[in-house]
């Protein structure tokens, strides 16, 4: 629903008090504007720069006084009419106890003359005082077809805009973006292409991203033939995520949860399915949701949500999620609550979102995660990473010897139980300290080594509970019993 749409039916319902949050007031302004003409509504504006706009009492226009601003609209009242007052950016002024006084007494007061309120603000800061007499409406940022329509109105000359599939491109791009930014990243685009393309608008996205200081866009050139094995995996999420059938929102892909020893890949999976299926890679810092005052987390957890949204269709990872969850069961003896709630409110966005987002969450150890987070519909699947094969190990060898140019003739070091990031490591201290690959691994200790308990843990806890990444079907360990440590007399000597 547009905001015009439900702030009408607020108004006729006798909302008297109306928190409009918006990061492009003038065009929330514009609308509201638009909306009183229609209805025949009296409309006053009030911010810091101008004062007061739009009464008829020359006494007070232009007046700065904010809790004049308040009291002018009773005499801005008409017997039979609507009057509604706007207070931009009122957000800076309402912890005064003079200003959450007369707005709570003219909300009240409204009831009777039909005069409304409306806070204008990019956040909500509400004091407990006014929080049971304000309603929150949101102003959503342009859809596809406002941002088609704003680039028609930038690339006015022949061949300026593109057509048919390049054009969903730069929608798609461009989605998530405000007017404003739209506007910009279309002008940018024209300055340095002569027409509109994705590049510049994803340069200006990522700019905006990192403003938030929440979620990360990653763009690389990572596809999946850079990685060895997960076949199953990469079938799976590229079945689901390139399924005409998708377009069906009750078809929808939720996303995949990954769990393995570290250096498996997983992270590595995560940024190549977003070049792979075309979709942008959100990167979300768990850690940078958690603020120092009271509701701050919650408040940037549901503001990182909706930028995943808007940002939609898109990637959503999430590493190593277990860290940022683990503690969400004795959350009330450690942190107040505040882990437990943000869990609370991630797993109501997971299950409840209707945007096209699809999560790859990682995660190390599962079992610290609190059981309710894996269950079914949550997401598509659960799948274990185990340890590279044979055949991996070797198309891996041959990606890192290459990328780090080695002589792809010389032997190769024992690997057993090693991962794909053992043997970069292995490949890029070769190249580094300009030794073999031999001896290099004098340098390398497997994690199979230094956890090999947890790793067998692991194991055994995925058999016949996860989906295998390598093979279609059911995961089942190749061997249950605990490994054993490799010998580790190479670490003392050099060849």
């Amino acid at each position: 629903m547009t905001l015009k749409t439900t702030f009408i039916e607020y108004v006729r319902a006798c909302f008297t008090g109306i928190w409009v949050v918006s990061h492009e007031q003038q065009e929330a302004l514009v609308e509201l504007a638009q909306l009183c003409r229609e209805e025949s509504w009296r409309l006053a504006t009030w911010d810091i720069d101008q004062g007061l706009q739009g009464t008829d009492d020359t006494s007070i226009v232009g007046s700065t006084d904010p809790l004049a601003a308040i009291k002018a609209i009773n005499a801005f009242a008409t017997p039979e009419g609507t009057a509604v007052l706007v207070l931009q950016n009122f957000h800076r002024f309402i912890q005064s106890a003079e200003i959450v006084q007369a707005l709570a007494q003219q909300i009240l007061t409204g009831k009777q003359n039909r005069t409304f309120i409306v806070v204008l603000a990019p956040v909500v800061s509400l004091p407990a005082e006014l929080e049971k007499l304000f309603v929150v409406l949101e102003h959503a940022l342009p859809d596809r077809d406002q941002l088609a329509e704003i680039a028609r109105e930038i690339a006015t000359e022949p061949g300026e805009l593109p057509e048919d599939q390049e054009l969903e491109s730069v929608l798609d791009a461009t989605s998530g973006l405000s007017r404003f930014e739209a506007e910009g990243a279309f002008s940018l685009s024209l300055v340095r292409e002569g027409r509109i393309s994705p590049a510049a608008i994803w340069e200006l996205k990522t700019q905006t991203l990192k403003k938030s200081g929440l979620l990360t866009l990653h763009r690389g050139d990572e596809r999946f033939d850079s990685l060895g094995g997960l076949e199953s995996l990469k079938e799976f999420t590229r079945s689901a995520l390139l399924s005409p059938q998708r377009q069906n929102q009750h078809l929808r892909p939720r996303g995949v949860l990954l769990l393995s020893p570290p250096g498996c890949g997983k992270s590595a999976f995560c940024k190549s399915l977003g070049r792979e299926v075309s979709r942008p890679v959100l990167i979300l810092d768990v850690g940078a949701l958690l603020g120092s005052l009271v509701g701050e987390s919650e408040k940037r957890t549901r503001q990182a949500l909706q930028i995943v949204d808007a940002m939609a269709p898109c990637v959503l990872m999430i590493d190593e999620i277990e860290k940022a969850f683990a503690g969400a069961g004795n959350s009330g003896q450690t942190d107040s609550g505040v882990a437990s709630r943000l869990f609370g409110q991630f797993l109501t966005w997971l299950n409840d979102h209707t945007s096209d987002v699809f999560v790859v969450a990682t995660s190390n150890d599962i079992s610290k995660l609190p059981p309710e987070f894996g269950r079914s519909e949550r997401f598509d699947g659960l799948f274990f990473v185990d340890l590279p094969g044979r055949e991996q190990k070797d198309r891996i060898w041959s990606q890192y010897i290459q990328l780090y140019d080695l002589d792809p003739e010389q032997s190769r070091p024992d690997d057993t139980d090693w991962t794909g990031a053992e043997i970069r490591s292995c490949c890029r201290l070769a190249g580094l300290l300009q030794i073999t690959l031999v001896q290099a691994q004098q340098n390398v200790v497997p994690v199979a080594v230094t956890a090999a308990e947890s790793i067998h843990r692991l194991r055994e806890w995925a058999s016949g509970r996860c989906l295998d990444a390598d093979r279609p079907g059911i995961y089942h360990a190749q061997d249950q019993r605990k490994p054993s440590r490799r010998n580790l007399k190479h670490l003392a000597s050099v060849n």
